[in-house]
Parts: C-alpha cells; sequence; structure tokens
C-alpha cells in the first residue's frame, strides 16, 4: 500500500503518520496505578461506528497510516471486531493495531487476526502470578500468557508486551522477563510510572527511573538501537542470543519528545496534541456527516500548530489527564 504524504506538520517540524484512537475510557481492571477502585466513570457515549470511520478516514487522507486502539480496555466494546475490520480497510491505513489487558485474547486472537489487526501490545506488568494480582486486581495471567502464545502461533507481525516499572513491586523483574523472551519473538517494554491529575501520592511512592533497568541490559550485552520511522516512543535493545527484544520509554528523559510522532483522540472525540496537555479540541460536531470532512481536516491541522515542543511533566504538570485510562495511555 503506497502512503500518503504526511500533511500533518507541527511548527517544529515533527511529522505525525501515527493516530492513538481511543474507543471507549472503560476497563475492567483494577490496576493500583492507574484505576485501583476500578471504573467509576459514567459511561458516557463513546465515539460511533460512523463516526469513526469518517475520523480515521480523515486523518489517513492527511498522511496517517498508523492507528492504534486503545482505551480503557478497548475489546470491551461489543463491536470491537467491526471497528477493527472497518479501520483495517480504510485507504491509507497501512497498520491497525490495538493496546489491551488481554482478558479476552485467548478466545479472540484468531478473529481479531482476521478482522485485520497485525501488532499487539498485551499490558502484563508480572510474570509472578501474586504479584500480577497484587498489581491488576485480577488472577488472569495464566490464561493472558496463553493468549500472548496464541498470537505467537498465529502469526501477528509484532507482539510487544507493555511493564510498567514500578519501586518496591516489580523492579527486579527484568531476569524473568529475560527468560520470557529468550525463545519468543516478543518485546517488553518497561514503561516509566507517570504522574497523573490523580495519583501524586502514589507515583512519589512506585515511580522509578528506567535507567535502572537500561544499566543492567548494558551490562548484560544487550545493545540500544535505532529508532525506525513510525515507531513509538520506546528506545529498543536488542541481543544476539534472544529472539525477543526490551524497550525502554522513559517519558521523563531528556529530549523525549523530539521525536514525537503521534496524536490522540478521546473515547469521546476530543483531540489530544499530547497524553499531557492542557487543552482538548472538540471533533465530534464535524463528524456527522460525509460533506463535513474538510472542515474537520482544517481543524485538526490549525490545531496541531498549536503543539508545543514537549510536555512539563518534571514539573509536575499533568494537564487534563485524571488517569490512563481516560486519554488511552
Amino acid at each position: 500500500m503506497k502512503q500518503e504524504p504526511i500533511k500533518l506538520v507541527d511548527n517544529f517540524e515533527r511529522a505525525f503518520p501515527y493516530l492513538r484512537l481511543s474507543i471507549t475510557d472503560i476497563c475492567n481492571f483494577r490496576c493500583e496505578y492507574c484505576l485501583p477502585d476500578g471504573y467509576q466513570g459514567s459511561k458516557p457515549k463513546f465515539l460511533t461506528l460512523p463516526e469513526i470511520q469518517r475520523l480515521v478516514t480523515a486523518f489517513a487522507e492527511l498522511g496517517v497510516w498508523k492507528i492504534r486502539l486503545t482505551g480503557g480496555e478497548p475489546s470491551v466494546r461489543k463491536d470491537f471486531s467491526e471497528i477493527i475490520k472497518m479501520i483495517s480497510h480504510t485507504p491509507g491505513v497501512e497498520t491497525t493495531a490495538f493496546t489491551t489487558n488481554g482478558y479476552r485474547l485467548k478466545d479472540q486472537a484468531q478473529h481479531w487476526f482476521d478482522a485485520g489487526v497485525r501488532n499487539l501490545n498485551v499490558s502484563m506488568d508480572s510474570l509472578n502470578q501474586k504479584t500480577f494480582h497484587k498489581i491488576t486486581g485480577h488472577d488472569r495471567l495464566p490464561d493472558i500468557l496463553q493468549g500472548i502464545e496464541k498470537t505467537l502461533k498465529i502469526g501477528y507481525d509484532s507482539v510487544k508486551v507493555n511493564v510498567v516499572l514500578l519501586r518496591g513491586v516489580n523492579e527486579n523483574a527484568l531476569p524473568d522477563y529475560l527468560d520470557y523472551i529468550r525463545d519468543r519473538p516478543v518485546t517488553v517494554r518497561f514503561i516509566e510510572l507517570m504522574q497523573t491529575g490523580d495519583n501524586l501520592a502514589y507515583f512519589t511512592k512506585r515511580h522509578l527511573s528506567a535507567e535502572v533497568i537500561e544499566t543492567q541490559l548494558l551490562a548484560r550485552g544487550w545493545v540500544r538501537n535505532i529508532r525506525i520511522n513510525g515507531a513509538g516512543p520506546a528506545v529498543n535493545f536488542t541481543h544476539p542470543d534472544y529472539q525477543g527484544a526490551i524497550g525502554l520509554i522513559a517519558p521523563y528523559a531528556k529530549d523525549f519528545c523530539l521525536g514525537c510522532n503521534r496524536l490522540r483522540v478521546t473515547a469521546t472525540g476530543d483531540l489530544r496534541l499530547c497524553l499531557f496537555g492542557d487543552m482538548g479540541v472538540p471533533l465530534r460536531d464535524l463528524l456527522q456527516s460525509d460533506d463535513q470532512k474538510q472542515a474537520l481536516q482544517k481543524r485538526i491541522t490549525v490545531q496541531l500548530q498549536y503543539k508545543k515542543s514537549s510536555h512539563f511533566l518534571a514539573e509536575g504538570e499533568t494537564g487534563l489527564i485524571p488517569n490512563l485510562s481516560a486519554t488511552g495511555g
């Protein structure tokens, strides 16, 4: 498939071929760093299938070729497979991906693959069943592991495991994950805990720099790789003795935002120029009919010029985001 020229370029000459689209903020897990009390929202009316179609078409014509569905947990939507199929068949979209807690993966991996997904991120913060339960509030680690094995047999192009790095909880888990990826083509990504609007006390207690993992990797002979076009924010490491790879996402690192290549849209249709931005731009009013497409594209391109050079997490500014499920991480 031929990529459209990227028409989404900000004032810092960053191009944006990648859209992270939340389709729900509902999640059925109770991860202690995100929704420790479970989902407490009012279940607003999320974007409908026709609205999503118009949104994705508009972005694709502006040069976006990678769409990642997020949540909450995106697979809680009953029309999830229909959304995948629609996006994967949209002209200009080359990569359809999604991020999941994996609770339906064992049963639905083949169905989602057939619908068009080829790239998958699975949140799995520990390979120890007791620790996994402590973090997520669920005993589903065996099912998630079986689901990942199924995706590997099916032949997904990319399977990644997301691990939120937590001081005093899973900071010593690297050896377990290295054993896991020795003979599996899986990338394990350690993600620094990020401060949000409602987790300051938890953040202060549990935040740990990704440099802790990097130091261990370099000491074990792992090599840092060059970032490829369209990739997410991870710095990746490989080792000749391992089929898998390790990635580090360190939003507090210097110059983290220089390579930003993604925009976000919330489950109710607000454009977010940054995960931790202080403003949302409503798009939903321009998703009601096909003849609004030019106006929609104009609003997107105009607003992009207001994108800042960086987030301000280091200064404790978390913007509009109350928790990670609200905007799709």
